[in-house]
């Protein structure tokens, strides 16, 4: 009997110590059995058609259980939605312009993260 399809697959850059600490969190939750984590950060990461390894290491990724994949505000969402303690976090993002605003302040991380996750990782030794 086969395995069914995850309700989600995350894409996640693994040699970032930041990432790894937010995946460590979300998949130590309830709920998170349903949930695949692979890390981008191997060149031989599964990635699916039309994500290039580059783009999963840029920008946080999803792809939800019907194959569509989604990305940076809206990817957080779609775990939010599948994890228990975190549907109140998804509920708040689907009110009107509140996934627009998250998506600014993602867009405003990134830029940032390389030197958040140097920090944080000195830090975590």
């Amino acid at each position: 009997m086969s395995q069914p399809d995850p309700k989600l697959t995350v894409y996640y850059d693994g040699a970032c110590p930041l990432c790894r600490a937010e995946i460590g969190h979300y998949s130590a939750q309830e709920g998170a059995g349903a949930i695949c984590f692979l890390d981008v950060s191997t060149p031989t990461s599964d990635l699916p058609p039309g994500l290039t390894r580059e783009q999963a290491l840029a920008r946080f990724h999803v792809r939800r259980s019907d194959g569509r994949v989604a990305s940076g505000a809206e990817a957080f969402v779609e775990i939010w939605g599948a994890l228990p303690r975190w549907r109140w976090a998804a509920r708040l993002a689907g009110l009107p312009g509140v996934t627009l605003l998250l998506e600014l302040a993602y867009r405003l991380f990134l830029p940032v993260r390389p030197w958040l996750s140097k920090a944080f990782g000195k830090l975590k030794s």
